[in-house]
């Protein structure tokens, strides 16, 4: 699993990318023809990875009910973050990644509710989880670079 955790820090490497390289206008903008701005993506994917590893494994996630009924599946940008709010999701990046890391090496994740994602793959286990998070995370990645060129 070492690939998929390089992989999957290397993607949010790319991400903080954005945050540092726009301007908080340009991050909260939606484009005409998006649903989404460039920071909710960001958060998105932050969001999703707890919900596939630990949610789907039983454990608590990293994050509060609050940020994850923001920017899970079917949500939407609602308004303009701050830039408080960015900072925040830029600290996430790499910790929710790193204490991952840190729980996987220790073996915490001993079951896994079996889930069907939207490509109708199953999910069967957390290194199914973690390396089809990586898939999703690129798949916004793109929707980012889409939103970029869009500015």
């Amino acid at each position: 699993m070492e690939y998929a955790f390089d992989i999957a820090l290397k993607n949010r490497k790319l991400l903080k990318t954005f945050i540092e390289n726009h301007t908080l206008e340009e991050l909260n903008k939606v484009p005409l023809g998006f649903n989404n701005n460039i920071i909710w993506n960001i958060a998105h994917t932050i969001v999703t990875q707890q919900l596939l590893v630990y949610k789907l494994s039983g454990l608590p996630m990293l994050l509060s009910e609050d940020m994850v009924d923001a920017y899970k599946k079917g949500t939407k940008t609602e308004g303009d973050l701050s830039q408080a709010e960015v900072d925040a999701i830029k600290g996430l990046l790499f910790s929710t990644i790193e204490k991952t890391k840190e729980d996987y090496d220790k073996n915490i994740f001993h079951t896994y509710n079996q889930y069907t994602v939207t490509t109708k793959s199953i999910l069967s286990n957390v290194e199914e989880a973690l390396d089809f998070n990586n898939f999703h995370e690129g798949i916004h990645l793109g929707y980012i670079l889409a939103l970029r060129k869009s500015l």
